[in-house]
């Protein structure tokens, strides 16, 4: 299938460059209010969730989203908000955090692999596989965890990036589409968040002693993202790089791209054969004439 194009898909030619990618919604998507791109999202939840069921029954094809992002940049709630309204039977949220010490028994590729959506369903990814090119490149320490047997720092992230587009590209051969979704937080905009978690008691929780540690290597993750994108952009496996310093405009966008993929797709529900309606006939006829029980 053909990916679809937004004005936030990463260029598939390497050209990315997280220089000339703004964090706030072009002027075209300025002039909305926040109460209307909140309805806005509730239309697309809704046609979302009409064509998650089709999905289902189709049982053919199914989506992978991926969702990357700095600390506070919104990924917890773009899913909650993009996803209320899909049945939880057909969809399936996983995070991942540190690797536990039965995930780094495995291949680094392993912990995500197991949690992939079943045929007709969604998974969705808070943070994935890419960690392994994002957060472990620019902390080649944790490196040491993993036992790799032996490795050439100078070709370890070409070779993982090799991994990624196999991984992903035997994903697509096999009805899995995969859209990726960078929310792009500007350091300005994630110092006021934080600056509000660390003086909101409800929002204490949010807030982590390593987010400051992280955010003082903003420009080594900013240059690991770039790197990930240009590597892994793919028409079979796009990156969207979503402004993210506007909540209801970064969630609109992400529905909208979700949206139009699912309507890009040949989903149908299944048809029945003539012998099978046939069939229908007689279980309709056998419940008709069951006693005692009101049509």
């Amino acid at each position: 299938m053909n990916p679809v194009l937004s004005p936030f898909t990463a260029p598939f030619d390497g050209s990315f460059a997280i220089d000339g990618c703004s964090s706030t919604p072009p002027e075209d998507g300025k002039g909305l209010s926040k109460k209307g791109l909140e309805k806005e999202l509730a239309k697309c939840v809704a046609k979302i969730s009409e064509l998650q069921r089709i999905l289902y029954a189709d049982d053919r094809y199914a989506l992978l989203l991926v969702f990357q992002a700095m600390d506070a940049a919104g990924k917890d709630g773009t899913i909650r908000a993009v996803m209320s309204g899909v049945n939880p039977a057909g969809c399936q949220v996983s995070s991942f955090k540190s690797p536990s010490d039965k995930e780094l028994e495995h291949d680094w590729l392993w912990r995500t692999t197991t949690s992939l959506p079943e045929r007709g369903c969604i998974g969705v990814f808070n943070r994935s596989y890419y960690e392994e090119v994002l957060a472990v490149r620019v902390h080649p320490e944790y490196l040491a965890n993993q036992r790799l047997p032996s490795h050439e720092p100078s070709t370890l992230w070409s070779e993982r990036f090799e991994s990624i587009r196999q991984h992903e590209a035997h994903l697509s051969r096999n009805g899995t589409v995969v859209l990726k979704f960078w929310l792009n937080v500007s350091k300005q905009e994630q110092k006021k968040r934080f600056l509000k978690r660390l003086t909101t008691p409800e929002k204490y929780w949010k807030f982590s002693n390593s987010d400051l540690a992280t955010r003082a290597r903003w420009d080594d993750y900013m240059q690991a993202y770039e790197s990930l994108i240009n590597e892994t952009s793919r028409e079979h496996a796009p990156w969207y790089a979503i402004p993210a310093d506007d909540k209801p405009y970064m969630r609109l966008s992400v529905a909208r791209v979700i949206l139009e993929t699912l309507e890009s797709l040949p989903l149908r529900y299944p048809e029945k054969s003539d012998s099978e309606l046939g069939l229908f006939e007689e279980h309709i006829a056998q419940l008709s004439a069951e006693e005692g029980i009101a049509k």
